[in-house]
């Protein structure tokens, strides 16, 4: 090989391959599972709990991981730009261990309003419980100089944002945090890492739900946390500890074997979803497409300049239709199916909850919004999919944005 440095997909294939021993090896890392670790005497017993306990990534316990989830940690840490990955049972789950890890009684945080909504249920049922007050603001207006407070101790953001896909000018907003000695924490999900590196952008922090598009087969429930520092990894792998999380050996291989097709599942992602969203900028019965690539996006600039592409979620809303009629839209999708996670390699819909779009101050919309997850089917089929739907709602789409869509 020469001395250059390897690109990011060709990292990402090979981050966390095992050795080869005695001459050979497999392609990808074993699975280790197990619930205890053996040792050679207590000698070794003692010097493993004191590495450890000293930082040192290694086990004396099932639940600490062995290779499989090493391996896991190592790639996903490469793919952020990171320090150190910490795995969870889900991405809320690790959510939960940045907040908890980071936040005391009696703290202040400062949070984006249009993220995740389960963030304010933890708000909500735990943090306020143990004296943590979550602060909600808008990013775009609200000037976060004048909101940070000498008790503030962290920054959580995500972009873009949940359901509608607000982008955040997150250098911008880190550097104002920084100044003050707040930590910030983005989420990254909606890029599964790949397309946006928050880490280099100011964040110290990034929070994924591997779930997604790092798993990429709806078959696994997972969170990973991405440090940038030794310190910030020592915290939260002490609060990690108390907390006794772990994931399965089973899960850590599935998400590592998603992992490596990462930036080829999203590539088509985005070609599909792109069209779509354009097909769906076009059509009489939409108000508004929620898509950063599009040129028409209130974020585009912002999406151009810190993004390298996008994923396959796309909402819109509805010119007209009631929220009966968005039901019924939905109902009548034949390769969408109806349910609410994304990432994989499935298409997807739901009718946004009211509720939750009233929490954003971006939302500025009245009619009911359709979150869509675009996945690998021929969007053209797609796209004749979504036209037959808006039929069964009164709204049939003229037959020349159908062909124009798709190159007819």
């Amino acid at each position: 090989m020469s001395g250059k440095t390897a690109g990011a997909a060709t990292r990402l294939l090979h981050a966390g391959a095992p050795a080869l021993r005695d001459g050979s090896g497999p392609v990808n890392v074993p699975v280790v599972r197990t619930s205890t670790v053996r040792f050679e005497n207590t000698a070794a017993h003692a010097d493993y709990h004191h590495r450890r306990a000293a930082g040192e990534r290694i086990a004396s316990y099932g639940r600490h991981g062995l290779d499989t989830h090493r391996a896991l940690e190592d790639a996903v840490t490469d793919l952020e730009g990171g320090h150190r990955a910490f795995l969870a049972p889900s991405g809320l789950a690790a959510i939960s261990l940045v907040l908890l890890a980071l936040l005391s009684p009696g703290d202040h945080a400062l949070v984006a309003d249009s993220v995740y909504s389960p963030v304010r249920r933890v708000d909500q049922t735990l943090l306020q419980r143990l004296g943590i007050t979550l602060e909600y603001f808008s990013p775009g207006d609200d000037n976060l100089a004048g909101l940070i407070r000498p008790n503030t101790r962290l920054l959580y953001l995500e972009s873009p944002s949940s359901l509608l896909y607000e982008v955040l000018d997150l250098p911008k907003l880190a550097a104002i945090a920084r100044a003050r000695g707040v930590t910030v924490v983005a989420d990254n999900t909606w890029s599964g890492g790949w397309f946006y590196k928050p880490l280099a952008l100011g964040a110290h922090i990034s929070v994924q739900a591997a779930t997604k598009y790092i798993a990429g087969h709806s078959d696994v429930m997972q969170g990973v946390v991405v440090v940038d520092s030794p310190a910030l990894a020592a915290n939260i792998a002490t609060a990690h500890e108390a907390l006794g999380l772990a994931i399965g050996a089973d899960d850590a291989y599935l998400a590592l074997r998603g992992l490596r097709t990462l930036p080829v599942r999203l590539a088509q992602h985005q070609r599909h979803a792109t069209q779509v969203a354009q097909y769906l900028a076009q059509h009489p019965q939409v108000a508004r497409v929620f898509y950063p690539a599009l040129a028409s996006d209130p974020g585009h600039a912002l999406w151009r300049r810190d993004f390298s592409g996008a994923s396959g979620l796309v909402s819109f809303e509805f010119r007209n239709a009631d929220v009966a009629e968005a039901n019924a839209f939905v109902d009548a999708l034949a390769y969408f199916g109806i349910g609410a996670s994304w990432g994989g390699y499935e298409s997807l819909a739901l009718v946004a909850q009211p509720e939750r779009l009233r929490e954003h101050s971006y939302w500025t919309g009245e009619r009911p919004v359709v979150r869509l997850h675009v996945g690998l089917e021929d969007p053209v089929d797609l796209m004749a999919d979504l036209g037959q739907a808006f039929g069964r709602v009164g709204a049939v789409a003229p037959a020349r944005l159908f062909e124009a869509a798709v190159g007819v």
